[in-house]
């Protein structure tokens, strides 16, 4: 098996069919793939939906939401691919997407992890790219001390500029990413221990860790509907009102413990 594609399902069915039918008509050329939904405790009928429209799709269901981590750890368990794609549900390839970052990572063996470039549904570009945080990271991009320190941000955050270059990242975000498993097999998959967020941040560290490159890809192109929800609400608020955000604050805090 070449590709395990592992998509991971959370409340939101619309999102996950519009993802499976953009998969489905992807050009694979002779690659053999297979195709996991995560059903990350949803209690919706995605199992129904998945039987009915994409009877070819494995799906496997947990009883509670393990979180991005531990949803997709299930997912990597279950893959027999020598590559895992790994999606968020509101992710939308284009027809060649997955095929160029195969390619690539095929074409060079020190590359464990690939990520396409990310778009808006406008066509806009979406940052994906950047170099690790560290404790002064969320205050730049969160509150007003971001505009006046400017350059410190632009060198966490890849800009427009840059967008068309392949080259290697610290890390990438995670809603879309091609790993070599025997690279997961080596250094373990998601650490569970980041519920949400920081999860991605962590295992590019650990690949980069191993001797392994992360690169981003721009000739592959995906569209990413992302919501930024623990980013809604002003940061003064946001810690005090919205879980999303406390659950950043936490998985951040974690990942500095760890990587102290």
């Amino acid at each position: 098996m070449d590709i395990s594609i592992i998509i991971l399902h959370w409340k939101n069915i619309v999102k996950t069919t519009k993802c499976l039918d953009s998969i489905k008509a992807s050009d694979l050329g002779a690659l053999t793939r297979e195709i996991i939904v995560v059903d990350n405790g949803s209690e919706d009928n995605v199992a129904d939906t998945l039987k009915n429209r994409y009877p070819e799709v494995i799906l496997v269901a947990s009883a509670k939401n393990l979180g991005m981590g531990g949803g997709n750890n299930l997912g990597i368990k279950r893959a027999r691919g020598d590559f895992l794609f790994i999606l968020n549900d509101d992710i939308v390839l284009k027809r060649d997407s997955l095929r160029i970052l195969y390619e690539r990572m095929r074409s060079d063996g020190n590359i464990g992890l690939s990520a396409p470039r990310l778009v808006n549904a406008d066509g806009t570009f979406q940052p994906s790219c950047f170099r690790f945080p560290t404790f002064m990271t969320p205050v730049l991009r969160r509150t007003f001390l971001g505009k006046i320190f400017r350059k410190r941000l632009e060198d966490y955050v890849a800009g427009e500029d840059s967008s068309e270059s392949e080259r290697e990242c610290e890390w990438v975000m995670g809603s879309s990413l091609l790993v070599r498993k025997a690279v997961l097999d080596r250094i373990g998959a998601f650490d569970e221990r980041f519920f949400m967020y920081f999860e991605d941040t962590d295992l590019c560290r650990r690949i980069r860790e191993a001797g392994f490159r992360v690169e981003y890809c721009p000739g592959s192109v995906v569209v990413h509907e992302h919501s930024r929800g623990s980013a809604k609400k002003a940061w003064y608020i946001a810690p005090f009102t919205d879980k999303l955000a406390r659950e950043h604050i936490k998985s951040f805090l974690k990942y500095l413990w760890k990587w102290r």
